[in-house]
């Protein structure tokens, strides 16, 4: 049996990770990696790689950056060829960003099976990109692999044949719980605790340049309190450089360059609180018990905010500087959460899902 997994973005190299060992364990499969090129630098791409213990890439379709439609379009005219060399029996795609759309369209036009690992998940938010990029992989895949019950719901409403629904859990917490050991011995040595660690990325945060000023304010007057740790995205430095940032040259706001994943998640498990625009990273803090204010209206992991610590905040400034001033002050203490209480959370859903690939091609 072939199986060929499609990664293009960080968020897929987490979750295809433990997938790819899960699989690899069964003498009768044999797997190829396809990398987009969709995140083309280093730092965002190659250590991640190297950190996860992923194998090298089997073929990398290089499409670099580009507008959505763009990207999309040179993943499916890259990738159409490798298809047809390859025949796969099945083709795993994972989470919800360009890549994962655009393989899912050219595997339905060739009629190779598909499967969507991390589906179901919805913000009901149709301006976000990546909630059309998940209602169009959802109705086009064969298996769709939940990471919580919300997900099947989500399904079954929207039409999907229930025997095609498994929910398997969250393949991300996989790669967390293997390599929280590893990230412990990856904390930087001059960060002061306590301190608040922030990530933005989203187009609907970043691209808004006067918003993103008086944001960049705000975690300034917060740095009074406690420091602010800032891991920037490409995309956001970018806009930085396009803002006036003399309201932060003299606070505690510390803007490093992207982190690889161990140093990430070690910055993460010691945060007094994380300010985000990133779904992951409400799972991550879900699961670790750090409080979570997410920086959006919306969010496609309800479950973060009924079973963990996240918070929306939306882009309501003075509820994120009375949230964060709430932990400072004690009154929202790092939460005692067992991942336990969190159904499938248990770093294992990537065997389930090798168990169920693999049982559905014997028969």
């Amino acid at each position: 049996m072939h199986i060929l997994h499609i990664v293009g973005a960080r968020p897929n190299f987490m979750k295809a990770a433990p997938v790819l060992q899960a699989l690899s364990v069964h003498p009768q499969v044999r797997q190829t990696l396809v990398h987009t090129g969709q995140h083309y630098d280093s730092a965002m791409s190659d250590v991640f790689f190297q950190q996860l213990g992923m194998p090298e890439p089997d073929c990398n379709l290089g499409v670099g950056s580009g507008s959505h439609a763009q990207q999309t379009a040179a993943i499916m005219q890259a990738f159409e060829p490798v298809l047809l060399e390859r025949r796969p029996d099945w083709v795993l795609v994972y989470g919800d960003v360009n890549s994962t759309v655009a393989a899912a369209l050219v595997c339905s036009k060739l009629g190779v099976p598909l499967a969507h690992v991390e589906a179901g998940l919805r913000s009901r938010d149709r301006t976000m990109p990546e909630e059309v990029n998940r209602l169009l992989t959802d109705q086009l895949s064969d298996l769709l692999f939940t990471p919580s019950a919300d997900g099947d719901e989500n399904l079954i409403r929207e039409g999907i044949e229930p025997s095609k629904i498994h929910r398997v859990g969250n393949v991300m917490i996989d790669s967390l719980v293997r390599l929280l050991p590893a990230a412990d011995r990856c904390f930087p040595g001059d960060i002061p605790l306590p301190y608040a660690l922030v990530t933005l990325h989203r187009p609907s945060n970043v691209d808004d340049l006067p918003w993103l000023q008086e944001l960049l304010t705000t975690l300034a007057a917060l740095s009074t309190q406690l420091s602010i740790v800032f891991p920037v995205h490409p995309r956001t430095r970018q806009r930085l450089q396009q803002l006036a940032l003399a309201d932060i040259a003299n606070s505690h706001l510390r803007l490093l360059d992207p982190l690889p994943y161990l140093e990430f998640i070690a910055l993460q498990r010691r945060a007094a609180v994380v300010i985000t625009d990133s779904g992951g990273i409400q799972e991550e803090t879900t699961f670790l018990g750090v409080p979570c204010l997410t920086v959006r209206e919306n969010t496609e992991r309800p479950i973060t905010v009924t079973l963990g610590t996240n918070q929306l905040v939306g882009r309501d400034l003075r509820k994120l500087f009375s949230a964060v001033q709430n932990v400072v002050n004690g009154g929202s203490s790092r939460a005692a959460t067992n991942p336990c209480c969190v159904p499938l959370w248990d770093g294992h859903a990537a065997e389930r899902i090798a168990q169920i690939i693999v049982r559905r091609s014997a028969r």
